[in-house]
């Protein structure tokens, strides 16, 4: 968010905050989505906010929300679906592709999605946590990059970041509006969606360290579904 003075109605969160209750990604959860009835009203929005991602509130009681990018509309994501869950006390959400469940376990919420859901995601792992810190920008190449590197095998503790990378002349991005950026979004400081691709690729539960200091947990359940868990905090109440 730039020099941007966040409009009435619109709560902002932190999701996926580390243990000491810092780092976390950004969200913007706009309560009535009515105020914002069309296509172009909600990536103008999204755009001037700059979240990674921006969720409108079409349902309350229902749980409907619609997901945007700077640049795009998600069918899903992790990090405000938790968000959202958490600020509206939510145990379901429904989304285009199928209903989200939710629930709070002292300081984690909790949503439960299929792996199928999300994105696709380039998951590349690293010999060591000091090369993936290391990186300053991604490799070349196109689409979302999930780098990764185990910290604590036996624990399931990994270290991770995520990065868009540039498209050519024919790749969406540019066709959507959103430049040369995928979705229109820098490093991504916590990834719900590439958590659980990660997660169900390892085929185990990790707690992931993510970006500046983000955590993310995940669980694999036995009907193939997976949970995603993180700490949500308020920023700014509308």
């Amino acid at each position: 968010m730039n020099d941007f003075e966040v409009p009435e109605g619109i709560d902002v969160l932190r999701v996926f905050c580390g243990p000491d209750g810092r780092h976390g990604n950004a969200l913007g959860v706009v309560r009535d989505g009515r105020r914002y009835p069309g296509n172009e009203s909600r990536q103008a929005l999204a755009r001037k906010l700059g979240f990674s991602e921006t969720v409108f509130v079409d349902d309350p009681e229902r749980g409907t929300v619609d997901i945007r990018t700077p640049g795009l509309r998600l069918p899903f994501a992790g990090h405000p679906l938790v968000g959202a869950a958490w600020l509206l006390d939510l145990e379901v959400l429904e989304l285009p592709v199928g209903d989200v469940t939710a629930r709070q376990d002292g300081e984690f919420t909790w949503i439960t999605a299929r792996p199928e859901w999300a994105p696709p995601r380039t998951l590349e792992r690293y010999a060591s946590v000091a090369e993936v810190e290391a990186l300053t920008e991604p490799p070349p190449g196109e689409g979302w990059l999930y780098v990764w590197a185990w910290e604590d095998e036996a624990a399931g503790r990994v270290r991770a970041r995520a990065f868009p990378r540039r498209h050519d002349e024919r790749g969406d991005s540019r066709s959507s509006g959103a430049g040369a950026r995928t979705g229109g979004v820098d490093e991504d400081e916590a990834t719900g969606a590439a958590a659980m691709l990660l997660s169900a690729e390892l085929g185990r539960a990790l707690n992931i360290t993510q970006g500046r200091g983000s955590q993310i947990l995940t669980a694999p359940a036995p009907d193939g579904t997976m949970e995603i868990g993180g700490r949500v905090l308020l920023v700014v109440a509308s």
